[in-house]
Parts: C-alpha cells; structure tokens; sequence
C-alpha cells in the first residue's frame, strides 16, 4: 500500500486502468523533479515568476496523485511567488514539498519498477 500518494484519483478517471496510471506515475517521475530544481533555481535567483510557473506546472500532479500535503505547499508557494515575498518566508515551504516529493519519488519507484 501506498505512504506518501493515493491513486484513487488517477483510477476514477481511467476506470481503473493500470496502464493509465502506470503512464501517470512516469509523468510524476519525469516532470516533477525538473519542477522542484526549477522552483529551487528560481528561489536563489529571485525570480519570482519561475517559481510560480514552476510550482502551477506540477499542481494538476500532485493533486491527481492524492499527495495532499505537498499539494498545500505548492499553493502556498505560488501564492508567495504572486506576491513577490522575501525568500526565507518560503524556504522551509519548498524544504517541505522536495521531501514529500522525494518520499513519493522512492515509494513510486519502487512500486512500478521504473
């Protein structure tokens, strides 16, 4: 059983098809990490519009794949990005969703084989 995700989500909308939610495990694989260095380069540059496209890119996934609490935090980090706020306000944030996604990353791995 699944810690740090829930597929319920990803099976109500496939009618439970297996192979659909294997292609959207490697999706999450694939892009989120990409994201979380974007969100990460973003911070230390202050680039405030790389963070929120970066954290609005990997929303839709981390809600589909029931993974609520990072879900919370990349809200709350595109909300500071739309603010433009000052970097140690969301830094523990973006510490908080790197390890629910890295967690997710091990657990989904190992699950799938990928």
């Amino acid at each position: 059983m699944a810690l740090h995700y829930n597929l319920s989500k990803v099976y109500a909308i496939s009618d439970n098809d297996q192979e659909f939610a294997k292609q959207i495990v490697t999706l999450f694989t694939e892009e989120v990490p990409a994201e979380i260095k974007n969100i990460k380069n973003g911070l230390e540059d202050k680039d405030h519009t790389m963070v929120y496209h970066a954290a609005h890119k990997i929303k839709p996934t981390l809600d589909l794949l029931g993974m609520e609490l990072a879900y919370e935090d990349v809200l709350a980090i595109e909300k500071w990005a739309k603010a433009e706020g000052k970097r140690k306000e969301i830094k523990d944030v973006v510490k908080s969703l790197r390890q629910h996604v890295e967690n997710t990353l091990k657990e989904v791995k190992k699950n799938y084989n990928l």
